[in-house]
């Protein structure tokens, strides 16, 4: 943690660089670093301050004099010590990038046709509620009604802090078993909806070496003007570029003769060489995230359960944990803390163990 304190007295000063405050990409990732290090730093001068109290106790029981003082004093310190080091612990196992992002959630009505659609309502307006108890803003990009109400699938935008780091835990297949609206014979049915948690993307920028562009130059063709045929305007680029998807290096081959200056037909090559790599690896982020969400929610099938919310019962189960609560209409109401709590808590141990083990 010492060591920290050197980055963090480091990031602290390059968050007030202008030049870094210009360049808005390495802005948001030092300001993302500079509030997880201050985090850390603050359990760092709690802890020492908790040990210097336990040394000044343990000097202060010589005296007869502050003898019961010191021993009320001890006793805080032991008691917050361990407490101290656990969060201390979590503190230092490296964290998700991703977690402080903010995120696209993805509710879809999975298997029980306008029961299911129904269903992703409910969940929706539980999350909305969530939100709004944490001071996100939920905003809605798209969305398909179903035929009875409820959605088919609706897709939102959250911002806030740590967003992504807390709704990831509510990605996969939300199961429901209650007697539905359209039920006449009072029958329970069991429907699925699927959730689907994703990490808002940076905006990424292009970056191409010019230095390693070769270019060749050459007449252009075609009928009219007699510049035509004497000026070499026309541009042909060459560039090595390594393909993301790959790894392998393609070469990408772009000619421009689209005007008689020879600067111009350069400019314009360059711009498509850029939109060209954006193209290629857009479309590598958006495989990525389809092939994300793909695990994430399964196949909306109810037996690829996360969670179910048995309604006669009262009750929310979490089967990844093994954790209920009895308080189900609180709960879709949007009081789902305690229940990210102990997801987080679970994978904490999970991480703690791995890293000790590592």
């Amino acid at each position: 943690m010492d060591g920290l304190k050197s980055r963090f007295e480091e990031v602290s000063l390059l968050v007030t660089d202008p030049s870094v405050i210009a360049d808005q990409q390495r802005y948001v990732k030092l300001s993302r670093e500079f509030k997880e290090l201050e985090e850390i730093m603050h359990t760092r001068d709690e802890y020492s301050r908790t040990l210097r109290d336990r040394e000044e106790a343990l000097e202060l029981m010589e005296d007869p004099d502050f003898r019961d003082l010191a021993k009320e004093q001890l006793a805080q310190a032991e008691a917050s010590i361990p407490e101290l080091e656990e969060k201390i612990k979590i503190q230092l196992i490296p964290k998700d990038p991703e977690d402080g992002r903010n995120a696209v959630l993805e509710i879809r009505g999975g298997t029980g046709g306008d029961e299911a659609a129904l269903f992703a309502g409910d969940l929706f307006r539980m999350y909305q509620h969530y939100c709004e108890q944490k001071g996100w803003t939920l905003s809605v990009q798209s969305f398909t009604e179903g035929a009875v109400g409820g959605f088919k699938e609706i897709i939102c935008m959250v911002t806030g802090d740590n967003v992504y780091g807390t709704l990831k835990y509510e990605s996969g297949v939300h199961r429901v078993q209650r007697v539905p609206v359209t039920e006449t014979q009072g029958r329970i049915h069991t429907s699925a909806a699927t959730v689907a948690v994703l990490p808002e993307a940076d905006a990424f920028e292009v970056h191409i070496n010019e230095g390693e562009i070769k270019w060749d130059t050459f007449r252009s063709s075609g009928a009219g003007g007699q510049n035509v045929n004497k000026v070499e305007s026309g541009v042909r680029l060459r560039y090595m570029w390594k393909n993301p998807n790959t790894g392998e290096t393609d070469e990408i081959l772009i000619e421009c003769t689209e005007t008689r200056d020879q600067p111009k037909n350069k400019e314009r090559a360059l711009s498509r060489l850029r939109s060209y790599i954006y193209d290629r690896e857009h479309q590598k982020y958006t495989d990525d995230i389809a092939q994300r969400r793909k695990s994430l929610v399964s196949t909306g099938d109810r037996s690829a359960k996360i969670r179910t919310y048995n309604y006669p019962q009262g009750r929310v189960t979490d089967h990844r944990i093994n954790y209920t609560v009895y308080n189900l209409q609180s709960f879709i109401d949007g009081q789902i803390q305690d229940m990210i709590d102990h997801l987080i808590v679970a994978e904490n141990a999970s991480r703690i163990e791995n890293s000790s083990l590592e």
